[in-house]
């Protein structure tokens, strides 16, 4: 009778432990609900370099009483333009949105902003992405719920669009403008 080796074994068996770890990972979890230490916290400060020909984002705008949507955004982004008919449809029904421009040149961000219509009550540019590394942003788009005290309610990242937004992101602002 032949003697099998542990060398022949061990392959197989390695790599049926990672397919099973893989699967099992796969199905736990959201993948997209990426935990921010900022839920329940102040609102970190917003940069204080304004966008030129744009009004500054301010950290008492976000103090104002009223619920605001903070985006952040870049104008070399496709996800970023994605969802940007929806910002401008916040907008448009009385959503206080506001943005945060990051890595990103004013030169194309003004472009953008100029060819698509400026959705936001205030802009904050952040060329370097250091307010945006304060606030938690990986890449954009990422947006947050702000209370009108200041405190950070929600955070999505990805783009404002389809389900994602309609099951995810809109029951949360629903809730924090009280329309439940």
């Amino acid at each position: 009778m032949a003697k099998i080796s542990p060398l022949m074994v061990a392959p197989p068996l390695i790599f049926a432990g990672l397919a099973a770890l893989f699967f099992f990972g796969m199905k736990y979890g959201d993948p997209n609900g990426l935990p921010s230490v900022f839920i329940g916290e102040p609102a970190p400060p917003v940069p204080s370099e304004p966008l030129a020909g744009r009004a500054l984002l301010t950290d008492d705008m976000l103090r104002s009483g009223e619920v605001t949507v903070v985006n952040f955004w870049a104008s070399w982004c496709p996800p970023c333009r994605a969802e940007h008919p929806y910002l401008l449809q916040m907008q448009a029904e009385g959503i206080r949105v506001a943005g945060i421009n990051f890595n990103d040149t004013a030169a194309q961000a003004n472009r953008y902003l100029d060819g698509s219509k400026d959705p936001f009550i205030g802009i904050g540019y952040d060329p370097s992405g250091r307010a945006s590394i304060n606030w938690g942003v990986t890449a954009p788009p990422e947006t947050f719920i702000v209370d009108g005290d200041g405190t950070v309610l929600y955070k999505f990242t990805g783009p404002l669009v389809g389900s994602d937004l309609e099951q995810r992101f809109l029951p949360e602002l629903n809730k924090a403008l009280g329309r439940e």
